[in-house]
């Protein structure tokens, strides 16, 4: 398996970086500037964009933020996780995985939570394997 550096992203440089990568999960996203300044945007707010590099290279990435509620208490929430082709096959999806969850126990979070497509029957898999289970369902109505 080949080792993976990784980072937090924290400046537009690293963001644009991070770019081809999250364009892969979130295809709806314009141009690496405006992805720039959506994650600064976001950053206010708590979210944090972890990045998986191979020499130069991003290979993965995942955005979460700490969060509390009454359902959970204190648990970091991950709402971007994806590797690229190669990488998935290298095991860096794993990798992301637990380094947020070393991230939520630093963070003295009790739960580590996300969400996935009703339709997305890898990434499902890909989750089970990984010690998460499904807990309910994610309702959303556009305004």
């Amino acid at each position: 398996m080949s080792t993976f550096k990784l980072t937090l992203a924290d400046s537009d440089q690293d963001y644009v970086a991070c770019f081809d990568v999250m364009h892969e999960l979130r295809p709806h996203l314009r141009d690496a500037a405006s992805f720039a300044a959506q994650v600064r945007r976001q950053s206010e707010q708590g979210y944090r964009l972890l990045a998986a590099r191979q020499g130069h290279d991003v290979m993965g990435v995942a955005g979460y933020r700490i969060q509390e509620n009454l359902i959970y208490g204190r648990f970091l929430y991950v709402d971007d996780l994806v590797a690229t082709a190669g990488a998935r096959s290298q095991g860096l999806g794993g990798v992301l995985i637990e380094a947020l969850r070393e991230t939520a126990r630093q963070q003295d979070c009790a739960h580590f939570v996300l969400d996935t497509g009703l339709g997305n029957a890898l990434a499902q898999r890909f989750y089970f394997r990984q010690g998460l289970l499904s807990k309910g369902l994610h309702f959303v109505q556009a305004l």
